[in-house]
């Protein structure tokens, strides 16, 4: 059976002020009842095992963690001292189940992304994992677009390499960072061209022999700290080496480079939710195109998104604005600055308001 690797390290900046730096976006219930983190652990049960689901985070969202998975067992979570992007945290994890298995599949999924239809997601990893344990291909989960978003990156797909359980499973001709919008129209209009999903396949030794190949670097890094695993001296080696290791991500550092990527084109309504405004597509709207979490009176107000769950909230004349009211700050941005977020958070850390982050 393959692990399950779930990256739940990130800082979920563009969702401040809910998101903040003690519960970040992986953590809130922003669409429905269930946290993103525990909607990510639903959808892979029925692939693997509790057993075999591990969560790569802080030390410091380990309480948070076992709060939400209860069902989780302490050992399944590998514990990054600093936040050095995702090949460092690729590397550690693989260093640490390889121990385990060398030869088993693990599945990389990112804690904060949506999936409308599970079973068909469910279908594709399937198809994935057996792709992966057959030889040293690196499967890539790349989602059809549907608009030119400029927000993500893109996989250009070459050559079909394989069908499985009628999923076709196309070599990976390059990897491209986010496009202008004239170029995502391009992408576009081609057919050729996914989004980068962040949600990968592979066989552990096939990932290690990458990053030897490929990040030298961090291969020498993680060699160092393993040979300290089991030791009393293994926390102290992995938060002095850890702090040393490339803070570049899996696609650059590897992916970008290798020329054994494949890639399956997915359409199971994935979305990264990756600010406010994405969040309008899952909730209802009223006759203007406001939401409103909260209660109050709007007036003369349209396309507006509102949350303030402890205080009544009068709007008037207003549009395309995002308000968002915490216990200790409020948010107030037009739509269009959404993906800007992670300014003012910034901006907040200069000014030295570090209390509301």
């Amino acid at each position: 059976m393959p692990y399950a690797v779930i990256m739940a390290g990130g800082r979920g900046e563009r969702f401040w002020p809910r998101s903040k730096k003690a519960k970040p976006k992986q953590f809130l219930n922003l669409i429905g009842e269930k946290t993103m983190l525990q909607l990510t652990v639903e959808r892979i049960e029925d692939l693997v095992g509790i057993s075999d689901t591990y969560i790569v985070a802080g030390a410091e969202f380990k309480d948070t963690i076992l709060e939400q998975i209860p069902q989780l067992s302490e050992e399944n979570i590998i514990i990054e001292p600093f936040g050095r992007d995702t090949a460092a945290a690729v590397g550690l994890t693989a260093m640490v189940l390889g121990q385990k298995n060398l030869r088993e599949v693990m599945i990389i999924l990112p804690a904060d992304h949506y999936i409308g239809n599970v079973r068909n997601f469910q279908e594709v990893l399937r198809s994935a994992v057996v792709t992966a344990s057959r030889g040293d291909e690196v499967i890539t989960l790349g989602i059809t677009p549907h608009s030119p978003e400029t927000g993500y990156g893109y996989i250009q797909r070459g050559e079909v390499l394989d069908t499985l359980r009628e999923v076709p499973v196309y070599r990976a001709a390059r990897f491209l960072e986010k496009p202008d919008y004239a170029r995502a129209l391009e992408f576009l209009s081609s057919g050729d061209y996914l989004w980068n999903s962040g949600m990968f396949v592979w066989r552990i030794d096939v990932i290690r022999e990458m990053i030897e190949k490929y990040m030298l670097s961090l291969a020498e890094g993680l060699k160092e700290i393993k040979d300290s695993l089991g030791t009393s001296q293994y926390s102290k080696t992995l938060e002095k080496v850890y702090s040393k290791l490339p803070k570049v991500s899996v696609d650059y550092g590897i992916l970008e480079r290798a020329d054994n990527i494949s890639v399956i084109p997915c359409d199971f309504g994935w979305d990264d939710i990756g600010n406010w405004t994405a969040l309008e597509r899952y909730v209802e709207k009223d006759e203007l195109g406001n939401v409103l979490h909260g209660q109050g009176v709007l007036l003369d107000t349209a396309n507006t998104y509102i949350v303030s769950n402890d205080k009544t909230v009068a709007v008037m004349g207003v549009e395309d604005l995002i308000i968002v009211n915490d216990s200790d700050s409020l948010l107030i941005c037009h739509k269009n600055r959404a993906q800007e977020i992670k300014k003012v958070v910034q901006a907040l850390v200069d000014k030295g308001f570090d209390d509301v982050l």
